[in-house]
């Protein structure tokens, strides 16, 4: 067999991605919640996915903790995806089902908070998938630096699972450059949200579905 596992990352993989528009209340949530009432545009849209850097620079403009800030942006994020979720608006794509018969072991790595992996995993029934690690990053400042493209938490899902030749799939070049840095191999897949996206690096693979896996092992 050619990979004796395969991971996956989450959003736009396995699930649609999160609204934009949803993500960005939760972040005028987080402000709230720690003082500011008023935050620019920009440091709504800066703190969707900052750098370090990025979150103390608007955490001390604003004369707030960063950590305070980055928790409450976490927990905030972790119930409106949640709630998304509940009301059928954040949903598996079809083809997800094909999974289920992969003749290999499967495991998802995603940059949205683990709690948030978790509640996709119960809501989906996806551990009766055989979904098993997954691991999406820490709702910390560390987590942030944790996050792909560092292969952090897809090399620590590939050492639990034990296995030596996975495939990562993924729909950004993020994936592609984690997987780089694993030494593993990718496979890019093509989701309407993704029209017009380029990719600096070209995966090992493209799949039009995830239907498509199964000739790849």
């Amino acid at each position: 067999m050619r990979y004796d596992a395969v991971v996956f990352d989450n959003d736009g993989v396995l699930t649609t991605p999160t609204d934009h528009e949803a993500l960005r209340r939760a972040i005028y949530t987080a402000f709230d919640e720690v003082g500011v009432s008023s935050p620019a545009d920009d440091h709504v849209d800066t703190l969707l996915s900052p750098t370090v850097d990025a979150l103390r620079e608007i955490a001390e403009g604003h004369g707030v903790e960063a950590t305070a800030l980055w928790e409450a942006r976490e927990r905030a994020a972790i119930a409106v995806q949640a709630e998304e979720i509940r009301a059928g608006r954040k949903t598996l794509y079809d083809d997800v089902d094909s999974l289920e018969s992969l003749p290999v072991p499967r495991a998802i790595v995603s940059n949205n908070q683990h709690e948030t992996i978790e509640t996709i995993v119960d809501h989906f029934g996806l551990d009766e998938y055989g979904f098993d690690p997954w691991y999406g990053r820490e709702p910390t400042v560390d987590g942030i630096e944790r996050k792909k493209p560092t292969p952090y938490y897809l090399e620590r899902a590939i050492d639990e699972m034990g296995v030596e030749n996975p495939l990562y799939v993924g729909d950004s070049r993020v994936d592609i450059t984690a997987a780089n840095a694993c030494g593993i191999d990718s496979a890019y897949v093509h989701r309407p949200h993704r029209e017009g996206y380029e990719l600096p690096e070209r995966p090992t693979h493209e799949l039009e579905s995830l239907e498509d896996l199964r000739t790849l092992l």
